[in-house]
């Protein structure tokens, strides 16, 4: 391979790092209109009135919505394929507020101090009800949701009087009789809380009408053809009256997945007729998004004295909040993602329910529930190798799935029981840990070292799997043309949300084409000009959009070579095409890609050469990490210190190294500040606390001490030239493998995350 598994640089990176890349604000119309949410201060309540004359009158306002004078119409905000797992329950605006930060009215005015000052003038009388804010009393608390016209598309256990959004169940063998068998068990109960995706840039989106009367909405967002789909439904117009373009993006994490700030000047601008934007504040952010699903679970693990495991029980309970977007996906991808990494068990089993509070609601957050579940599965399988005195990494290669294996899970979980099981042929685990092991020094310095009377360091690690896209669900497709100076546009509907997928995804093109990829130009992003993509989550982007790309590539590929016989004037079979010229077997004759896309677009046929290639992943192609962790505990304050951060991962043939090591850095930091860092708060009121970077607390670079990220040379055959995902995998470990590295410095288990200084020293105190 002369292109893929090389680490050039990313395409955009020079106008990214210069400043010349164009953001959606950056490209926002002078006379947009500014609009603003004003936005509830109860966790809950009914509106008694609303009274916005006083605002109306503002010189400069031009039109305020409040529940009473738009369409009302339940859908959902979450970017899935459709049909939507998650409930319908959300509308543009509503009589209701749920959360503190729910949205109340809608300010449209020529600035954004005018809008500010007419928001202030809105007069609102509530009726406060009594918020929801304890999961565990949910079921048996007032509906959050007390409107009988929300609905679900499929059965996944709703019942909005229970404050119940889903529930997950599946298992395999019989748990009683493998419990009863074992000769240990251990129960647990763990709590992750709630994380911001903390991105750079936060949600913002401008619209305006096109020549025709058509909505265009430039927005920063993961999925430009969910959010389309989900303005025509909530905005009640057709699909074809809208367009959707994402230009860059700061980051996005899983908050750019579901739909937030387009709606507001989606309708102002349907409304007036004007352009219209929205930019969000980093406090509306934190309280009027979505976050990382607060869950806690109850886990039981029965092993033999040897420790092969033989049953796991899995049961949680997940906080989604005010609204119910994301909320079965990630509840299943926290046992369905998490479970199959043991193979050798009797029996598993997952029940997972998730409910409604009047808190701010989950949704998507790199990891998708698998980063939870990793937390509970491999801290609690850590304890248990303490409790049978085994190293963590010994009790790991006795009962991790390892390559060539499978496990009677993958089948029941993807609905195949009986059909041919899925292998994991591409598995490179069990290097992974072998490799970490050694990075890290294990051997050496497990289970501490002891640095001095009031410092000491432990040592900790975890495993974790992923997915490479959704199977039979996630879709892709990309189009080539050929152009008349022989270089190609590549069209993809792929979101690249600074992860350089634009990038890898031209070298993918290039290296199937056989082209340099100097020779590609990328077009992405357009849903009136680009083909249909899922988007940019669930791991999909490389491996679905990547054989995506393939496929394109191979057609034109094939149509060159057709109408090269046709130039040549001889049959197809005689007739080769290596990426620079096209040959005739016959007669020795060639002539130059360039020339003969001038000929045949100018001079002779008439021809312009697209192609498309569409792609749906039909297996599991999960990626695997190894993490290891190494921190130092200061006994008399409890402050934790990341020393050294090892992960190992196994992504297959990676398309762009440099980036990939990024990604995974990146990732690593990311579960850093779940473990150590980012705590949430909320008062007795409900209000969110932590709702700034002040109080919220996220990694720095004096923070998260050395990385080390090392790359599995691997090969998935189902994936392009061999890759699998790594977008997410990477976040996993650090969490669980950074809390038992705690508890082997000092004895401190942490079992509710985060483990700030606070918690260890406490609990450090108490077991003096």
């Amino acid at each position: 391979m002369k292109i893929v598994n090389s680490s050039i640089s990313k395409l955009d990176g020079m106008s990214l790092v210069t400043g010349k890349a164009a953001y959606t604000d950056d490209i926002a119309p002078k006379d947009a209109l500014l609009v603003k949410v004003l936005r509830s201060p109860h966790a809950f309540a009914r509106i008694k009135n609303i009274d916005t004359t006083v605002a109306e009158r503002v010189p400069g306002v031009v039109c305020i919505f409040t529940y009473k004078n738009v369409i009302r119409k339940p859908f959902t905000r979450a970017g899935q394929c459709y049909p939507e797992l998650s409930p319908y329950d959300k509308f543009l605006l509503d009589e209701y507020v749920r959360h503190i930060g729910d949205d109340v009215a809608i300010i449209a005015a020529i600035d954004e101090k005018t809008a500010t000052r007419a928001m202030k003038l809105i007069k609102v009388e509530y009726e406060v009800l009594k918020p929801v804010l304890n999961i565990k009393e949910a079921e048996d608390s007032i509906p959050v949701h007390p409107e009988e016209d929300v609905f679900t598309n499929i059965e996944v256990g709703y019942n909005r009087v229970k404050n119940i959004v889903a529930k997950v169940d599946f298992s395999l063998g019989d748990m009683e009789k493998a419990l009863k068998d074992s000769k240990i068990i251990i129960k647990r109960s763990y709590t992750t809380q709630s994380q911001s995706q903390a991105m750079m840039e936060s949600q913002r989106t401008y619209t305006y009408l096109d020549n025709y009367d058509r909505l265009v909405v430039v927005t920063s967002t993961q999925i430009p053809f969910h959010v389309r789909r989900i303005l025509s439904n909530a905005l009640d117009i057709p699909v074809s009256k809208i367009r959707v373009m994402k230009p860059r993006i700061g980051g996005g994490f899983g908050s750019k997945q579901t739909v937030q700030s387009e709606f507001y000047p989606a309708l102002v601008t349907l409304k007036t007729g004007r352009p219209a934007k929205i930019v969000y504040s980093r406090k509306e952010v934190f309280t009027g998004t979505t976050s990382r699903h607060a869950m806690t679970f109850d886990i039981t693990i029965g092993a033999d004295k040897k420790g092969l495991i033989r049953a796991i029980d899995m049961e949680g309970l997940w906080d989604t909040g005010a609204y119910g977007e994301h909320a079965q996906t990630t509840l299943a991808a926290a046992g369905k993602k998490v479970l199959t990494l043991y193979n050798k068990v009797e029996a598993c089993r997952f029940n997972g329910k998730a409910v409604y509070t009047n808190r701010v609601p989950g949704g998507a957050f790199r990891g998708f529930g698998v980063t939870q579940g990793t937390f509970v599965l491999e801290s609690a399988i850590n304890e248990l190798a303490k409790e049978l005195n085994i190293n963590p990494v010994a009790i790991r290669e006795k009962n991790m799935i390892k390559k060539g294996e499978t496990t009677p899970l993958y089948n029941i979980i993807t609905k195949g029981a009986g059909k041919e099981p899925m292998y994991m042929d591409s598995c490179m685990l069990e290097y992974c840990v072998n490799r970490g092991k050694e990075l890290i020094s294990w051997d050496k310095k497990y289970p501490n070292q002891v640095i001095s009377s009031t410092r000491v360091r432990g040592m900790g690690m975890a495993i974790s799997q992923q997915g490479s896209g959704l199977p039979n669900i996630d879709m892709a497709s990309a189009t080539l043309k050929l152009n008349d100076d022989g270089f190609f546009t590549l069209m993809l509907g792929a979101t690249d949300i600074g992860t350089g997928s634009d990038t890898i995804l031209s070298q993918i093109a290039a290296e199937a084409l056989g082209v340099d990829i100097d020779k590609l130009i990328v077009y992405a992003s357009d849903t009136d000009v680009t083909p249909f993509d899922s988007g940019a989550y669930a791991s999909s982007t490389t491996y679905t959009t990547g054989n995506a790309v393939i496929a394109a590539a191979e057609k034109m590929k094939s149509l060159i070579v057709t109408y090269g016989a046709k130039y040549f004037d001889t049959i197809e079979e005689n007739t080769i095409f290596d990426g620079k010229r096209i040959y005739s077997r016959n007669d020795g004759q060639s002539i130059t890609l360039e020339e003969f896309s001038k000929k045949i677009t100018y001079n002779m046929l008439h021809v312009q050469l697209t192609a498309t290639g569409s792609f749906v992943p039909k297996k599991a192609a999960p990626p695997y990490m190894a993490g290891f962790a190494e921190v130092e505990v200061d006994l008399e304050t409890g402050k934790v210190d990341v020393i050294d951060f090892v992960g190992v991962v196994d992504c297959g043939t990676a398309i762009n190294p440099k980036l990939a090591r990024i990604q995974a850095e990146g990732g690593i930091v990311q579960g850093i500040g779940l473990a150590l860092y980012e705590e949430v708060k909320y008062t007795k009121e409900g209000r969110l606390i932590t709702d700034t970077f002040m109080e919220y607390k996220i990694p720095t670079r004096m923070d998260i001490g050395n990385i080390h990220v090392e790359l599995a040379e691997g090969f998935e055959e189902t994936g392009p030239y061999g890759a699998k995902s790594i977008g997410e995998v990477v976040i996993n470990t650090v969490a669980p493998a950074i809390t038992d590295a705690i508890y082997n410095a000092c004895g401190v288990r942490i079992r509710d995350l985060p483990a700030t200084p606070e918690k260890v020293l406490h609990l450090y105190k108490s077991i003096k």
